[in-house]
Parts: C-alpha cells; sequence; structure tokens
C-alpha cells in the first residue's frame, strides 16, 4: 500500500509539523501569528525550535496552528 492511499483523507498527511511552522511564519511573520495564535512562543522570543517544542507536547495549540495552516492552505 502507498503511503499517500493510506490516510487520503487527511490533508496534512506527509506534512511535517516543522514545515508548517515554517511555512505560517513566511506568510505571517511572528507577529502576527502570535495575533492569530495567542501562545508564548509565538509571542516570546519566537523560534521554529521552542515552537516545536511546545506543539508536540499541548495538543489543544496544536490543532489550533493545524487548523490556521489549512485556513490558509485554502486561501491560496
Amino acid at each position: 500500500m502507498k503511503a499517500e492511499s493510506t490516510q487520503p483523507n487527511n490533508p496534512l498527511h506527509g506534512i511535517t509539523l516543522e514545515t508548517i511552522i515554517k511555512e505560517l511564519v513566511g506568510n505571517y511573520g511572528w507577529k502576527d501569528l502570535g495575533q492569530r495564535i495567542d501562545i508564548r512562543c509565538f509571542n516570546d522570543n519566537p523560534s521554529v525550535k521552542s515552537s516545536l517544542t511546545f506543539l508536540r507536547k499541548t495538543p489543544w495549540a496544536r490543532e489550533k496552528v493545524e487548523a490556521l495552516y489549512l485556513k490558509m492552505v485554502k486561501s491560496r
């Protein structure tokens, strides 16, 4: 079975959290991203590494980040 067909209904399948963060930062910048999702790793000395650490441990925040990413991708 091919990897692409294992989760055909998951739009995030195959996209790493690091990629999601980098694309959001590239599109919005840290300041706007921190206003859209008010979490410290986006507002207080933000970095991809600190964001990855926090989001991997915090499911509610990761869900918000993934939802914003999907919204951004759909609006392109």
